[in-house]
């Protein structure tokens, strides 16, 4: 065998101080609730877009010049004529992307589960930031997950996974596709079905060298997730498998990042590789509960025979720090707001002096009435100053949350685990100003086999100028994938109460 390594053991190390220091195994690099990641370079930049189910807008992208920082610069489906409602259940929406870069202009294709009949959706641009085009559909092509490739002779070439949620799926697909109309120009074909896991899913193609390299995503997006890839001298294959299927994987394994897979691969900035992968981080007791849903991670790439090797610990960094402040002085919402089946613009209003106006709302089904931005961090707090009366709220989908809220000197903690909702706390207070906060602690009950605590603890409390008051202290596991189910993450969400709620201030802080 011959071992050769495309960028060695360096390390990409931002200017901080080496205290601060993470490695990229154990750190992601973009943190919170963005799985599926989809990546490519352009010159000496990198662009990349994350899945974002029911949340709209969707598909955020972000861009770096160094793999480990990223900044988001924009959200590609920020038109409702791009993001078409249908289904507006969690977990449907918007599925994994593959975003390109190819005569150039960015090309974006992805699943709109809420809109499955219609088949992929493709939109394109010059500027990564948009505006992205109207969407032309793939109706010959219905299942999730496509990818597009494109040969030395510019034929484009779609491949996906093609499922059908009613009936199961016809595998790996692949057709040369016209992208103008979105018409295949071929009956499609099977390709390589993977090792024979549960759930191949997820398909990139690359031209590397001699060979068109496959890479799938398989075992499920659970504990068994991983990654296995295949190689052919064509396109459309055949394709042989590589000997040590999966080249990556952490099942059965006590390593504190689980579910890693859907990787995809970009030429690193020294001329090496790296992937771009999901991962979650699962704390407390068995079985693991993983609360903040499934983040980006990355790894380096090595080559053994011509086959991709990951090297998980090359990268180190300094994580971004994810406090942010919002006194909504700009008239538009800034990019990490987003609404779960609904649009910001409909749930609140910016004001000319700062802050918010929210529509007036007692709690909507589904949380079209809510705007949200993503929790990053396994400890954190967050403060939501209101005037009149407001709802602040910690959800990972519309059956399971926990809220504040207060209305006509009221202050009232509600929870809603599956079919169960309870008020479980009240206070009074004095109308008018007062600061609602909910903050993910240590948990208090214990580790088994002698306690019960969760990955963690949900405080519930407020300041009313008299001082802070503790309502509730919540077991946060009922919070979690692994309780509530699908594919996000926890996100904070804010609403109105009712009758005049008025946001002055939000905050969210890392502890």
């Amino acid at each position: 065998m011959t071992y050769i390594s495309q960028n060695g053991p360096a390390t990409v190390r931002p200017s901080a101080p080496a205290t601060r220091s993470r490695s990229a195994s154990t750190e992601p690099v973009v943190a919170g609730f963005y799985p599926d990641p989809t990546v490519c370079r352009v010159g000496d930049d990198y662009y990349l877009s994350n899945s974002s189910f029911e949340y709209f807008p969707g598909a955020p992208i972000f861009h770096s010049t160094d793999l480990v920082t990223w900044s988001q610069v924009g959200n590609i489906l920020d038109r409702r004529s791009q993001f078409r409602h249908g289904v507006d259940l969690p977990s449907t929406g918007i599925y994994g992307s593959t975003l390109r870069f190819h005569d150039a202009r960015f090309w974006f294709i992805t699943t709109n589960v809420s809109d499955f009949e219609s088949g992929q959706l493709i939109v394109s641009a010059e500027d990564p930031a948009g505006p992205w085009s109207e969407p032309v559909f793939v109706p010959e092509a219905t299942g999730i997950d496509p990818d597009l490739s494109w040969d030395e002779d510019g034929s484009c070439y779609l491949t996906w996974n093609a499922l059908d949620f009613a009936d199961g799926g016809r595998g790996i697909r692949q057709a040369p596709i016209d992208l103008a109309t979105g018409r295949l120009l071929a009956p499609d074909y099977p390709i390589w079905q993977g090792t024979g896991l549960l759930a191949p899913e997820g398909p990139h193609l690359y031209k590397i060298g001699q060979y068109w390299y496959l890479v799938l995503a398989e075992g499920g997006t659970e504990r068994g997730h991983c990654v296995t890839v295949a190689r052919s001298t064509e396109i459309s294959g055949p394709f042989e498998a590589c000997p040590w299927n999966p080249v990556f994987t952490h099942r059965s394994t006590g390593h504190a990042v689980q579910n890693v897979g859907h990787a995809d691969l970009v030429e690193a900035p020294d001329g090496g590789w790296a992937a771009l992968y999901l991962a979650a981080r699962p704390t407390g007791p068995t079985p693991g509960f993983h609360v903040i849903g499934r983040e980006t991670f990355l790894a380096g790439v090595d080559w053994l025979d011509e086959w991709p090797v990951i090297d998980e610990d090359r990268f180190e960094f300094a994580p971004r720090d994810t406090a942010f402040t919002d006194d909504f002085r700009s008239q538009q919402f800034a990019l990490n707001w987003v609404t779960p089946t609904g649009e910001p613009a409909r749930v609140a209003v910016p004001r000319s002096e700062g802050g918010l106006i929210f529509t007036p709302s007692n709690g909507s089904a589904n949380g079209d009435d809510l705007l949200c931005t993503r929790v990053q961090d396994l400890r954190w707090s967050v403060d939501a100053e209101f005037i009149g009366s407001g709802r602040l709220q910690v959800r990972i989908d519309d059956r399971h949350w926990y809220q504040i809220e207060f209305q006509g000197g009221l202050v009232t903690v509600t929870t809603r685990v599956g079919d169960f909702q309870q008020a479980v706390a009240t206070a009074t207070c004095e109308a008018g100003r007062l600061i609602l906060r909910i903050s993910a602690t240590e948990p208090s009950g214990g580790k088994l086999p002698f306690g019960h605590g969760g990955p963690d603890d949900i405080q519930l409390s407020f300041s009313d100028g008299q001082g802070d008051h503790e309502l509730a202290r919540l077991d946060g596991r009922y919070l979690s994938t692994e309780v509530a189910g699908g594919f996000t993450g926890r996100v904070i969400g804010l609403g109105s109460a009712g009758g005049d709620s008025i946001l002055t201030r939000f905050s969210y802080q890392p502890v």
